[in-house]
């Protein structure tokens, strides 16, 4: 009782040990049942001869069964809390144990070691049969670790790991079943040679004590003599006979040795026959074993849903795949290899045709659904790395396309008029360039998309929604391109109304300030002035048009303008109309006071003349010349009329 009560068993570091002594205690508690079986039934014995001791006896009994109760359950509590306290520890220590114990034995039946003689032969059967009992006793242990791998299961504590150490206990108890069984079997062929050998030698022994009286010519030297070595030889005769009958059955033994042997070396050659069978056989089960596991992992990887998330990714699970299809055309050669191998030994008729046809049938289909599978995942890699392109494609193009809405959705219309050519320069240089360079990638992405969507790819639906996207995009950049376009026109062509008319301006001032103010001081000088401002007028006349154009464009633009760029296109307009005005009256009163100035250089030669001619008249007067005849004086009078310009 002290021992089922105890219950320091709190250490995980003996907890097996001490789990065996409980085992143990539990073993020895089962095997007393009988004891107190036995105390029972003397009991009930013992009232039924003497009925007045019934009520002491029945106490006793009832006591001592109680006791016994008490201590089984004690027992059982201990060892579901032994078992409780460390469940999962004390498997583990518990395999571990089994484990090394089995090692051990299974260096013992590896030995080679089968006896020299009879007696070392019988001190090995005696150890063969200590193992076989210790083998009865671990059975047990191996039953107990499988109930505990059972409850520990249902916790869910651990579970794989504590299924295959059990899994491992288990099999290499079961597989030491059998080298155990050979290993006495050997043993006791050992014996048996052994104690022939032992036979024969005590034969050959008798047979050689007795040799020497056999061949003794020591025939007695009296007749008692001589009747005492008659009775001998007698005696040894029948002794002969006898051993004579025991060489006979030892003859006969022999030969029936000698066929046991020579049918034992056939068997042994038809069994090595079909040994060798068996392991072609198991050979090239384990191959196709190998092999449907080599393929069994392949498939996992071909029934893979990963997906790519970038075209990198996808890149890398596509080379990937394709070493993996490398690999699996690789492996065709061991399939080749395992297909020649079945086809020899059916063609050999090898006792296990019909399974290895089945088996090596069933590597083939294996093999040819796996080469399905990586067609069909080379499949849907490849529409991924056509999505994912097509993806950073769309990605690459609308982020180009961003990037020139920010330059087409500029408000810069420009400071002046060279600002503004240089802007409309440069903006139709980036309009021809992103209209002829984003035309030709946006049709290649929606090329890219439309295959996509015809071909019937998963992701359709997505595909179609980043081309209309991308489509929506392009629209809106060649929209704000035209509307820049048109602004920056605008822009252009107000300021160049401004150049224009300060231009025109600054030419209409040019002339007015060429205009001299020098009316010439003879004739001659003011004829030279006129002609030169006639010239001159029409060199002015040649800036009409100019200001015309200037005129017909502000009202042009004043209607598509207001506030203050009507007020500066107006102040331009009239500006020039002012300067323009201003000039041609410059030019019309210099004309007419050119006109008046050679009107009076013309009075004054006039003038000057008749003054001369006046002059003549009197010094002819005062010369007293002889009158001459009135036609010659008329003549020579002077003409008063002047060319009228």
């Amino acid at each position: 009782m002290l021992t089922a009560q105890d219950m320091s068993y709190d250490e995980a570091r003996n907890l097996h040990s001490k789990w065996q002594k409980h085992q143990a205690f539990m073993a020895e508690l089962a095997s007393n049942k009988d004891w107190l079986d036995k105390i029972d039934k003397e009991g009930q014995a013992l009232v039924v001869e003497k009925p007045e001791l019934k009520p002491v006896v029945q106490q006793t009994l009832e006591d001592l069964q109680r006791q016994w109760e008490e201590l089984e359950g004690t027992t059982r509590t201990k060892a579901q809390c032994l078992f409780d306290a460390n469940r999962a520890e004390l498997f583990t220590q518990s395999c571990s144990a089994l484990d090394v114990w089995l090692k051990n034995l299974e260096s013992q039946l590896h030995s080679d070691d089968y006896g020299k003689d009879l007696t070392s032969v019988n001190i090995l059967l005696k150890k063969q049969q200590m193992l076989e009992h210790q083998m009865e006793v671990r059975e047990k242990e191996v039953q107990s670790l499988q109930a505990q791998a059972l409850a520990l299961s249902q916790e869910d504590a651990g579970l794989t790991e504590i299924d295959g150490q059990q899994r491992q206990v288990t099999d290499s108890f079961s597989n030491l079943q059998q080298p155990l069984q050979l290993r006495k079997q050997k043993l006791l062929t050992s014996k048996e040679a052994h104690q022939f050998n032992r036979d024969l030698e005590d034969e050959i022994l008798w047979i050689t004590e007795r040799m020497p009286l056999a061949t003794s010519t020591e025939h007695g030297k009296d007749l008692p003599t001589v009747q005492l070595l008659i009775k001998k030889n007698q005696v040894d005769d029948r002794n002969n006979q006898v051993d004579g009958e025991r060489q006979a059955l030892l003859e006969e033994r022999l030969a029936e040795l000698r066929d046991l042997w020579d049918q034992l070396i056939s068997e042994t050659d038809n069994r090595n026959t079909r040994l060798l069978e068996a392991r072609r056989a198991q050979q090239f089960y384990a191959d196709a074993a190998e092999a449907e596991a080599w393929m069994g992992e392949q498939e996992l990887h071909m029934m893979s849903e990963e997906k790519a998330k970038d075209e990198q990714s996808a890149l890398v699970m596509v080379k990937k795949h394709q070493i993996l299809e490398q690999t699996l055309e690789d492996y065709a050669q061991t399939i080749h290899q395992l297909a020649n191998s079945s086809r020899l030994m059916v063609t050999n008729e090898h006792p296990e045709s019909e399974r290895i046809t089945l088996r090596q049938a069933q590597v083939d289909k294996l093999y040819a659904g796996l080469k399905d599978l990586a067609e069909e995942r080379r499949g849907r890699l490849q529409e991924r790395l056509r999505l994912t392109q097509l993806k950073r494609e769309v990605d690459d193009l609308e982020q180009w396309i961003a990037e020139r809405e920010v330059v087409a959705g500029s408000h810069e219309l420009g400071q002046d008029y060279e600002h503004v050519s240089m802007l409309r320069d440069k903006f139709r240089e980036f309009a021809r360039d992103t209209s002829t360079i984003g035309q030709e990638r946006v049709d290649g992405v929606n090329a890219l998309a439309d295959d996509l969507i015809e071909s019937g790819h998963p992701e359709n639906a997505s595909v179609a929604e980043w081309k209309d996207g991308l489509n929506e995009a392009w629209a809106d950049l060649l929209e704000l391109i035209d509307t820049r376009t048109q602004m920056l026109a605008a822009s252009y062509e107000l300021h160049r109304f401004h150049q224009d008319a300060m231009e025109v301006l600054g030419r209409v001032k040019e002339k007015r300030e060429t205009l001299p103010a020098d009316l010439g001081r003879d004739l001659n000088t003011v004829k030279h002035l006129h002609r030169q401002h006639q010239t001159l007028e029409n060199d002015i006349q040649a800036l009409s048009w100019q200001v015309n154009q200037v005129q017909d464009d502000a009202a042009r633009l004043q209607k598509a303008y207001a506030g203050e760029k009507a007020d500066d296109i107006h102040r331009s307009e009239h500006a020039v109309s002012s300067a323009w005005e201003a000039l041609q009256e410059a030019c019309q009163a210099r004309r007419l006071l050119l006109q008046d100035t050679v009107e009076k250089f013309r009075f004054l030669n006039a003038v000057r003349d008749l003054m001369l001619w006046m002059d003549g008249v009197n010094l002819q007067i005062d010369a007293h010349d002889s009158p001459r005849s009135i036609p010659e004086q008329t003549a020579s009078l002077p003409v008063l009329i002047w060319e009228m310009p």
